[in-house]
C-alpha cells in the first residue's frame, strides 16, 4: 500500500517462463499489494514458474491473444479492490524498476493515467526488444500515421 492506495501489477503472459523471474525481481518490494500474472496457454510452463515464485495466476484454457488477456487482467484486479493497476510485461521488455515512477503520480493524484514508452529515449533493442520486431513495430506505426494523416 503506497500513501493509502492498494498497488496491483498484472502481467500479461504468453511463453514468459524463461523471463518472468528476472522481472519480478526488478520491482522494488513493496510497491504492490498484488500482483497476478493471466497465462495465455503457455506452452512452456509459464504458469508453473509464476505460482513458484509466490504470483497469482489465472490460465487461460486457450490462447485467446493479447487483447483478451489483458482485459482478464484488468478485470481480475478490478475485482480485487486494488486503487491502481500497473501492468508489466514478464517478457523483459520493460523493465519493473521503473514502476515507480509510473505509479507514484497516480498515487498521489497527480495524474488518473500514466503511460510508458520503450521508444521514448531509449533504445527498446536495448532493453531485450528483437530486431525484427522494432522495425516492424517502426514500419506498422509510420503506416498507420500516414493512413491517418498524422
Amino acid at each position: 500500500m503506497i500513501h493509502g492506495k492498494r498497488v496491483g501489477i498484472v502481467m500479461p503472459a504468453y511463453n514468459a517462463a524463461a523471463t518472468v523471474s528476472d522481472v519480478l525481481a526488478r520491482v522494488p518490494e513493496g510497491l504492490a499489494d498484488e500482483v497476478l500474472l493471466v497465462d495465455d496457454a503457455s506452452t512452456d510452463g509459464t504458469a508453473s514458474v509464476a505460482r513458484a515464485l509466490g504470483i497469482d495466476v489465472i490460465e487461460h484454457a486457450q490462447n485467446r491473444g493479447y487483447g483478451a488477456n489483458q482485459k482478464t487482467c484488468y478485470d481480475a484486479m478490478l475485482a480485487r479492490g486494488v486503487d491502481v493497476v500497473a501492468m508489466l510485461h514478464p517478457d523483459d521488455q520493460y523493465s519493473g524498476a521503473l514502476l515507480p515512477e509510473l505509479v507514484t503520480p497516480i498515487v498521489d493524484g497527480e495524474y488518473d493515467l500514466m503511460l510508458g514508452s520503450r521508444f521514448c529515449g531509449l533504445d527498446p533493442r536495448d532493453g531485450g526488444m528483437p530486431q525484427y520486431k522494432f522495425v516492424m513495430n517502426r514500419l506498422l506505426t509510420w503506416s498507420q500515421n500516414r493512413a491517418m494523416g498524422t
